[in-house]
Formats: C-alpha cells, structure tokens, sequence
C-alpha cells in the first residue's frame, strides 16, 4: 500500500452506521415478531399522508395484515381477512353487525396508496377506507380499491409485542 493510500484512509470519514429498521420501514423479504410469532413479511401497502403502513405477514400457509400508524404514537393492529361483500362504497354502513358483535364506525378516510410484493390490491391507487371498533375492544376494516372490496377483523396489538428479527 502507497504512502498516498495510507493518508487517504487516515482522513476518510468512516462510514455512517446503518440505519436500524423499524416496523414501519420493513419491505417485502424483512422478518418480524408480532405477539410472539414469527412472520415474513410479504407485501406492503403504504399510506403516506397518514404515515401508515398495512404489512402483508405469513406463517406457514396463514396471511394476516399488520396495521401500523404513527400519530402522536404508533399503533399497531393485527387483522384477519373474512368473507363478506359488499355493494357500492357509498353505501357502507356506520354501524356492522358480525357473529352477533355490533362495530361501530370510527374513522374513514381516502388516500393514494403504493403497494409493494404480495398485497390484496395488486396496483396503487386511491384507496378508501372505514375503521370500526366494537364495544369490547374488538376491531373491523373495510378497504375498497378498483371496485373491490376486502373484509379484516382484528384486534389492537401492544407495542411491546411488536419487534423487527431481520431487515434487509
């Protein structure tokens, strides 16, 4: 190694350290634990004039979609997609009834959306979107996106259950 070499790495800046992944940066391929279980993530969709995320998790043969929204904090719900229909997106109720448990509408909101990997909405787009709650806790989803509609029932999920094992 010449002298010239040497002075040039004694006055390089070193490199910043990388940046630790958070849970709303994962991208398809990361690996994270949501309440004790292992998932890959394996799509995303992002929401960015609401700094939301829906991540598409699977373990196994089983899919569950992770919301994950920053506010005043971040919050995290863990969904199930159902089988449900409905007809137009003006005529989506502000109370549901489900296995006998009533949801009442809390928010609704339109955004663009970008999708990445495996996701229910295959394009970006405008998405609309109707949050429900229920008495007990219990929480309710419905997106529409191109003239299709997707069900998800979920559950709040404490932060702390919450963590990234592996970002790329």
């Amino acid at each position: 190694m010449s002298i010239f070499q040497r002075i040039k790495n004694l006055v390089a800046k070193p490199e910043p350290p990388k940046k630790e992944k958070s849970m709303l940066s994962l991208v398809p391929g990361d690996i994270c634990e949501v309440s004790l279980v292992t998932y890959e993530v394996v799509g995303r969709v992002q929401n960015r004039q609401r700094n939301a995320v829906v991540l598409t998790l699977q373990d196994g043969n089983t899919i569950n979609y992770l919301h994950i929204e920053e506010r005043e904090k971040l919050t995290y719900s863990l969904y199930l997609p159902i089988d449900g229909r409905l007809d137009s997106p003006d005529e989506v109720p502000t109370t549901m009834e489900l296995d006998g448990t009533n949801y009442y509408l809390e928010e609704q909101y339109s955004g663009l959306v970008v999708t990445n990997g495996r996701t229910p909405f295959k394009q970006g787009g405008d998405q609309y979107v109707w949050q429900y709650q229920s008495d007990n806790s219990r929480l309710f989803r419905v997106e529409w996106q191109d003239g299709r509609f997707m069900l998800y029932e979920g559950e709040w999920i404490l932060p702390g259950d919450v963590k990234v094992i592996r970002g790329n």
